[in-house]
């Protein structure tokens, strides 16, 4: 009797050419220089392979489910775009009724661009990247994957570096403190791909604090988002760094961010990843100077079949630098999780202090999170840890708080509300980390699908 054999699905690429390249570069009116470098990122992303399950770093992530039909094409037009589709709560200024700048961007245009004068007085140049490229171009040329993100990663940096859509630049010169802070969105509401890059520079001896949204509300269609952030923290200067994300569950995540701090600087780095159907994230740190520090914070919850990949690094450099990592994450339903973390400490980085912990809390018996720390240590003289732990609810807990008159479902609310605290108090913004604890709620009463 004959048998079938079953024909294994391909990692496929994006439909997407150079023709693609030139037609956007085209339509942006962007200069020569940008256009060969896109052009060259092309070059080098045909010749890369797609990332695949036989990939240590891809090992446990098969993407090969994506509707590249819908989640592999440009989006051809704003759709009519409007700052007003954006979500109201995400539209509020930071602290109080003060805003020190705001770029949001719909289906990969800009529908609003503010920048208190007091930010401007300051030099302080907060503008989208198209702009810069324009306007600012040494600035733009020296940073822009050059140095942190590079194109030659892998297949999908490459194809970030040819085909980004939009973005946003901010530069902070010398020895200028920030006193107002900067938000940015990125709203998607087409299924379709988009490319999102955020790059920031601080130079020697500056402070900012600074928010990224990344929203889509659950479209019927695939659809796909390739991001870069780009973090540059010069010698003494002081970034803090929150990056949110609430995409909608049809959303397909492919993303590279990387710090580069110099000596003496100081990132406080700080995610929330809530939404997505597939999420692959790499996250890096480079702490290229003595005395530098820098600290990752991440609470995420995914649920239904959610999946989400997150992949760390911790480079240590130099000698005397710090890091410190903390990922905690909640799984209902059939959700799952991977982290990935690594502390790397390069030879002659003397007196490297590196921690690393990730804390998962199961909420059913069908979710799991895989964790996966990791040491590579080529110094003699360092003290770098890692910690990891994954268990289910605990349920004295909740019995206990049932049995003084809780009702279930605020008794499990008041557990992962503790439980996420320790991540969430890093959040510089009392609005945003309400918002948070509101999306943490509506999650576990199921009203987030």
């Amino acid at each position: 009797m004959a048998t079938r054999r079953r024909v294994a699905r391909e990692f496929q690429a994006p439909p997407l050419s150079r023709a693609d390249v030139l037609a956007l570069s085209e339509r942006l009116n962007e200069p020569d220089w940008l256009r060969e470098q896109r052009l060259t990122a092309w070059d080098l992303y045909e010749s890369l392979p797609m990332p695949t399950t036989q990939d240590e770093a891809w090992r446990r992530t098969d993407y090969r489910h994506i509707d590249w039909q819908s989640a592999g094409h440009l989006s051809a037009n704003g759709g009519g775009a409007r700052f007003e589709d954006i979500p109201a709560a995400s539209r509020q200024p930071l602290l109080g009724d003060e805003q020190g700048a705001m770029l949001a961007f719909v289906n990969d245009h800009l529908v609003h661009h503010e920048v208190a004068p007091g930010l401007r007085e300051q030099g302080v140049i907060v503008t989208d990247l198209h702009t810069a490229a324009r306007e600012h171009a040494d600035l733009v040329r020296a940073h822009l994957m050059t140095h942190a993100v590079t194109p030659d990663i892998d297949k999908f940096a490459a194809l970030h570096a040819a085909l980004w859509t939009h973005g946003v630049f901010v530069y902070v010169p010398r020895g200028v403190q920030a006193t107002l802070p900067v938000h940015s969105i990125f709203y998607t509401t087409q299924p379709a791909a988009t490319l999102g890059h955020l790059l920031i520079v601080l130079e020697e001896d500056t402070r900012l604090d600074y928010l990224h949204e990344s929203l889509s509300p659950t479209l019927n269609a695939d659809a796909s988002f390739i991001g870069v952030v780009e973090l540059i923290v010069g010698p003494s200067a002081n970034l803090r760094f929150v990056n949110l994300q609430d995409w909608g569950h049809h959303m397909f995540e492919f993303s590279h961010q990387r710090a580069r701090v110099a000596a003496d600087g100081q990132l406080d780095w700080v995610t929330g990843q809530m939404g997505g159907r597939l999420v692959k994230a790499f996250m890096e740190i480079d702490l290229d100077g003595q005395g530098s520090w820098g600290r990752m914070s991440a609470l995420y919850f995914p649920s239904g079949r959610q999946f989400m990949d997150l992949d760390t690094q911790q480079n240590h450099n130099a000698a005397y630098t710090t890091s410190d990592l903390l990922f905690k994450g909640v799984l209902k339903d059939e959700a799952r999780s991977v982290w990935q973390g690594m502390i790397k400490v390069l030879p002659g980085a003397q007196k490297t202090d590196g921690f690393q912990a990730n804390r998962n809390m199961l909420m059913s018996d069908k979710a799991r999170a895989d964790s996966i720390p990791g040491l590579e240590i080529q110094a003699n003289d360092v003290r770098c840890t890692h910690a990891s732990a994954t268990g289910q609810i605990e349920e004295e807990v909740i019995f206990y708080l049932m049995a003084r008159g809780i009702p279930r479902p605020e008794a499990q609310k008041l557990v992962v509300d503790g439980f996420f605290v320790p991540v969430l108090d890093r959040i510089p913004f009392e609005s945003v980390r309400d918002r948070m604890m509101a999306y943490v709620e509506r999650k576990l009463l199921g009203e987030v699908s």
